[in-house]
């Protein structure tokens, strides 16, 4: 019995499911990583998002639960920014208006023994900020003018760090 597909056709086919292939492969599903995200506590004990951006921009923040199920990644609050965060560093409260921010989903209570991760992102999904994981314990333990965040070591190994805010700064985009 003879096949009734012709060569062309099937040279064809099989270079378009090559092609196809090798997109899939080589498309990156991540938003590249320019800023880093930390949290901060202010001298009365209100939790501060402290972004620090370190050649783009970022245009806003999420804080959501901390999950591996991703149906359980909740989002408890989610800030924008007045204009795009350029170059260098921002603060702002989590829990209350900020000047220059406006809460697109305000602040829901948080819960002990709940893990939960803040991280930055641009309207366009062109850039993002490393997150910053933390409980309220880990808040609990912040004072004013230290900022927890993630580090990132020369061989790609992360662990979270706290510092006091100048050093942060002047770290934090150093293995970007």
């Amino acid at each position: 019995m003879r096949s009734t597909t012709s060569r062309p056709v099937f040279r064809r086919f099989a270079g378009a499911i090559a092609v196809g292939v090798a997109l899939v492969a080589t498309s990156g599903c991540t938003v590249p990583v320019d800023a880093v995200a930390g949290i901060s506590v202010t001298g009365d004990g209100h939790l501060l998002g402290v972004m620090m951006v370190c050649g783009h921009h970022i245009d806003g923040a999420t804080l959501y639960v901390d999950s591996d199920d991703v149906d359980k990644q909740v989002t408890v609050g989610s800030w924008t920014a007045g204009r795009p965060l350029a170059t260098g560093l921002a603060t702002w409260t989590l829990d209350s208006p900020a000047a220059g921010w406006t809460a697109t989903r305000p602040l829901a209570p948080l819960t002990a023994k709940t893990t939960y991760a803040l991280y930055g992102w641009t309207k366009d999904d062109s850039w993002s900020a490393n997150s910053v994981s933390f409980t309220l314990s880990d808040r609990d333990r912040l004072t004013p003018g230290k900022v927890r965040y993630e580090t990132i070591s020369d061989n790609g190994d992360a662990s979270e760090a706290t510092l006091p805010i100048a050093e942060f700064k002047a770290r934090a985009c150093q293995n970007m």
